[in-house]
């Protein structure tokens, strides 16, 4: 059974920075492409960053291009998140899976950007 476990959320100013990590048991992702997504209060679940199996490509949504980074480590079954310069409208509670989707999601971890 596939688990996945995102950890690194929290309070966090503007300006800030948070590192989102997923890790995952049951499973093997080095073979798979990767995706972050949040879903605000209120809002549907949009992609916002993902990474193919290898680690060699990476794409983003406008509204976290130049700010997020993801990444990878496939010996740890890791994938990571670097999220800096963080907007109020970054606030969300943040999941990992396949891009696309393939597992059922887990609990998330919430990111609230505020003063």
């Amino acid at each position: 059974q596939v688990q996945l476990v995102e950890s690194g959320g929290g309070l966090v100013q503007p300006g800030g920075s948070l590192r989102l990590s997923c890790a995952a048991s049951g499973l093997n992702l080095r073979f798979i492409n990767m995706g972050w997504y949040r879903q605000a209060p209120g809002k549907q679940r949009d992609l916002v960053a993902s990474i193919t199996a290898s680690g060699g490509s990476t794409n983003y949504a406008d509204s976290v291009k130049g700010r997020f980074t993801i990444s990878r480590d496939s010996a740890k079954k890791t994938v990571y998140l670097q999220m800096n310069s963080l907007k109020p409208e970054d606030t969300a509670v943040y999941y990992c899976n396949g891009e696309p989707r393939l597992w059922p999601w887990g609990q998330g971890t919430q990111v609230t950007v505020s003063s």
